[in-house]
């Protein structure tokens, strides 16, 4: 690919070609009438599933809601093989999507964004990337996601190692066999818990490094059902509809009332019936009160840790595994005989909560109380700098000169998770402190696009410039989100959801938790309203001039 040294005008920039970016592009392009461009740091489209190819990469929401739901052709031409997707076949879908949309000669392929300043004069946004390509644009959108700017821990010597080294976000696409290989592995989060399995099959030894274990609960995969996929595509309308409406935007048809309310055997029998369903009937579809309700979350975290130990042999390793937290309140991970694997003799687990790795070595790990691993290949699968960590990424300076890391200084400042004040016209799909990760993504997305779309349009009908929410407002909405999380049980442990992961980061609550369809309910309001509580702004100059 050649440098590109020029600087070039359009409507609008969107960054990322995940989900996100490309229904923006194509509302912008083919629905708006815009001119518009990607930028993307990958090859291909794809996003997250881009990157995240690692030994069993798979989505734990079913196939048919994962997914696009603004066109109609495209419901009805793709076919989705499981019942969950996994990442080949996802990223094939999206690779379909923007060929039957012929998006791609609108993205900049291998190309990432290191700086984007906003002139208050010219009300444009100035984006430079690393090809030497600069922009300027009136609408800038983010679609970098939530979870794409990878948490690698910084532990001493860690370029020392003189094995092969992975990380579970950024996995190499032509695979590794491990075929014969010594492997460590730090992390046994989500990505972690898909990929041991399939690594302790063909390692001759792996090592789990574990800090926090988690309330994995089966995921219970299976081709898909053709009879099934023929009345979902007959019935799309109703199909999503329930969907939206949807707390997750999943319908999960087993939810009771409390779990306190009903005797011990009803209790087993109903979350025994949860965890043969799997996905996340457990967790978001038993009980009401799980994630309210201290008394009523022990019983079901109970149950989880039961299960654990019916599944692992060695009682000290199954009491590793045992989570000692509030159940459910980090996200739960779904998996595939994943505790069944601590039983082969090829796998060992070691806790370095309590015994902390100290450093890597030339030839592996070495923990605080000396203990020495050796490995041909180590593996980190150690989280996201979630919600911000992306954001921040883009270098984002504002109309006053202030970057969105020093306006962010105490947490995330939006209104509706979509924009920021100082920041005209720059919008952020499934932004911090809107529902993001916890609703179904593929429709999350397509309500923000659509929401950002209208703004345009209204815009431009209405000959303005420039959008940014009202400072005061922006603290109305963050007292509502954590207002809303405080009235659960989730704050009340560390996780990525508050940025505990992360060393000097503020703790914050990032997600909205009242639900799909009241988020939206507030966002139509907005708009209802004129744009309430957002500032609408004039031009300040020329636009011809601007664009000359």
């Amino acid at each position: 690919m050649t440098t590109q040294t020029n600087t070039t005008h359009t409507d609008a920039v969107v960054v990322g070609a995940g989900f996100a970016g490309l229904y923006m592009l194509h509302t912008l392009r083919d629905k708006l009438g815009m001119k518009a461009e990607v930028f993307e740091a990958a090859d291909d489209v794809g996003g997250t599933w881009y990157w995240n190819r690692y030994p069993g990469a798979r989505c734990d929401i079913s196939s048919y809601h994962y997914s696009f739901s603004f066109s109609e052709e495209i419901q009805q031409e793709w076919s989705w093989s499981e019942k969950y997707a996994a990442q080949p076949e996802i990223l094939a879908y999206l690779g379909f999507v923007a060929d039957r949309l012929n998006l791609r000669p609108d993205i900049n392929f291998e190309t990432r964004v290191i700086s984007s300043d906003y002139d208050k004069d010219t009300q444009r946004w100035t984006i430079k990337t690393d090809k030497g390509h600069t922009v300027i644009c009136k609408y800038y959108i983010s679609g970098v996601g939530t979870l794409s700017y990878a948490a690698n821990p910084h532990f001493d010597g860690k370029d020392s190692f003189k094995g092969e080294v992975y990380s579970t976000s950024s996995w190499p696409h032509e695979g590794v066999d491990f075929t014969g290989k010594t492997v460590g592995i730090i992390g046994t989060g989500a990505s972690a818990i898909q990929a041991i399995p399939l690594i302790a099959e063909e390692a001759k030894h792996l090592t789990v490094f574990q800090r926090t274990p988690n309330y994995a609960t089966p995921l219970q995969n299976a081709p898909m059902d053709e009879e099934e996929a023929r009345a979902i595509k007959a019935n799309y309308g109703e199909f999503r509809k329930e969907a939206r409406a949807a707390l997750a935007g999943v319908p999960l048809s087993h939810m009771r009332e409390s779990i306190l309310k009903e005797s011990p055997e009803e209790v087993e029998n109903h979350l025994e019936n949860c965890w043969e369903e799997g996905g996340f009937s457990l967790w978001l579809g038993s009980y009401g009160d799980i994630l309210f309700n201290a008394e009523a979350n022990k019983v079901a975290a109970d149950f989880v840790r039961k299960k654990i130990r019916e599944r692992v042999k060695d009682p000290k390793t199954a009491d590793l595994l045992c989570p000692n937290y509030l159940y459910g309140t980090k996200r739960q991970p779904c998996e595939t005989n994943y505790f069944e694997t601590y039983n082969r003799d090829n796998v060992s687990l070691v806790d370095i909560k309590s015994n902390p790795i100290r450093r890597v070595t030339e030839h592996g790990l070495e923990q605080e109380n000396g203990d020495a691993h050796t490995f041909d290949c180590l593996i980190y699968s150690t989280g996201f700098d979630a919600f911000t960590g992306p954001l921040f990424n883009l270098n984002l300076k504002g109309r006053n000169g202030i970057s969105l890391k020093e306006y962010w200084s105490e947490g995330p400042r939006t209104n509706l998770g979509i924009m920021s004040h100082g920041f005209p016209n720059f919008f952020m799909i499934t932004g911090p402190q809107s529902p993001s990760v916890l609703f179904n993504m593929p429709l999350g997305i397509e309500q923000h696009v659509e929401w950002i779309a209208d703004v345009i349009h209204y815009m431009e009908d209405n000959g303005l410039e420039s959008i940014e929410p009202e400072k005061a407002r922006e603290d109305e909405w963050r007292e509502m989100v954590e207002g809303i999380a405080n009235s659960t049980l989730l704050p009340k442990t560390n996780t990525w959801y508050t940025g505990s992961n992360i060393p000097g980061k503020p703790r914050s609550f990032m997600v909205y938790l009242g639900g799909g369809a009241a988020y939206k309910q507030e966002c139509d309001q907005v708009a209802q309203n004129g744009y309430d509580g957002f500032i609408l702004g004039k031009s300040t100059a020329n636009r011809e001039a601007i664009a000359s």
